[in-house]
């Protein structure tokens, strides 16, 4: 058994075969998912889990070298990071548009069951080294 924190195989398995400048995108519910990237959906019920339950668990498994939210999910929260995004970097803001337009170019979709307007962000894979 793994002594890490991530126990869901697939997403440990996804993680594990990103290289560097590779996204993996953690998404609420209703983010559309392009024809490409793989998709783990791990929507059990409205909210559950949260994205900031998957953001914690992959930031313990991930090497994060930037990350993009949409530029709405920061007005939502009258112009700070959200309190679902805690990460090791500072996030850049686009537009919600341009965010699903960047999926498009995403590796891995992690589909939690946050209902939460906006609240999903790209991580960019870094390198250990």
């Amino acid at each position: 058994m793994k002594r890490t924190a991530l126990l869901h195989a697939e997403l440990s398995h996804a993680i594990a075969t990103l290289g560097h400048g590779d996204m993996l995108v953690i998404g609420d519910v209703g983010l559309p998912i392009p024809n490409g990237p793989r998709r783990i959906d791990l929507a059990l019920t409205p909210g559950i889990p949260a994205v900031a339950d998957v953001l914690r668990v992959v930031l313990q498994e991930m090497q994060v070298e930037k990350a993009v939210i949409a530029t709405e999910a920061v007005e939502r929260s009258d112009g700070q990071l959200p309190t679902w995004c805690q990460l090791p970097v500072t996030p850049q803001a686009v537009s919600h548009d341009e965010f699903k337009r960047l999926t498009q170019h995403a590796r891995v979709m992690v589909r939690t069951g946050e209902c939460t307007p906006y609240a999903n962000v790209i991580l960019v894979a870094g390198v250990t080294f």
